[in-house]
């Protein structure tokens, strides 16, 4: 009967063993995949800021490059002489007025051209940041955490219009505070129990 009571009580300690153990291995993989999963949100957020950062840089220099005043009238001004050495070149040549007019006319129409082309592929360079800020945000369009869903709309809003600076940097600055509060590790009992408390 002893060694009934004594194999009984070592299957049942043996038993507790194993339950805790399992237990404690389940709760340790479960908090290393949480943490994978935040870490990888980590990533997904980090990408989408930097593709917000470089199409910001590449629209701020499209923009001093191409679509300032000063560099239209430039443009301008080019295209006004290639016009008049156009013409002085035709009128040199032997040219009416009208055929050195017609070949000035051409000149300036080529350069304003060659202007446009320029300026569209510099344009068609944004289209990469584009790309990017989709990839990067479509992990976190799938989020569970509501805020970070809707902060990551916004920026890609925002993103969308490279006119309103103020904007942009108003929504980054909130993606940026949604994306920390969800990557967040969640408190311990002993913190919820202190806000409890506290509250």
């Amino acid at each position: 009967m002893d060694k009934l009571i004594e194999s009984l009580g070592s299957l049942v300690s043996g038993g507790l063993v194993a339950l805790l153990t399992w237990w404690l291995t389940t709760r340790a993989r479960n908090r290393q995949d949480q943490e994978r999963e935040r870490e990888a949100l980590r990533g997904h957020a980090d990408a989408l800021i930097v593709a917000v950062s470089d199409l910001r840089a590449a629209g701020t220099a499209n923009q001093m490059l191409w679509e300032t005043l000063a560099e239209r009238g430039r443009t301008m001004l080019l295209a006004g002489l290639a016009c008049v050495g156009g013409a002085a070149r035709a009128r040199i040549a032997g040219g009416t007025d009208v055929q050195s007019g017609l070949v000035g006319l051409g000149r300036g129409a080529e350069l304003l051209a060659q202007e446009r082309i320029v300026s569209k592929q510099a344009a068609a360079a944004l289209r990469e940041p584009f790309t990017r800020i989709a990839a990067a945000a479509a992990p976190l369009l799938r989020c569970p955490d509501p805020a970070l869903v809707t902060a990551t709309e916004e920026l890609m809003n925002a993103a969308g219009n490279l006119e309103d600076i103020a904007r942009l940097e108003e929504t980054l600055a909130a993606f940026g505070r949604a994306a920390q509060a969800a990557t967040a590790p969640p408190p311990s009992r002993r913190e919820r129990r202190r806000a409890r408390r506290a509250g």
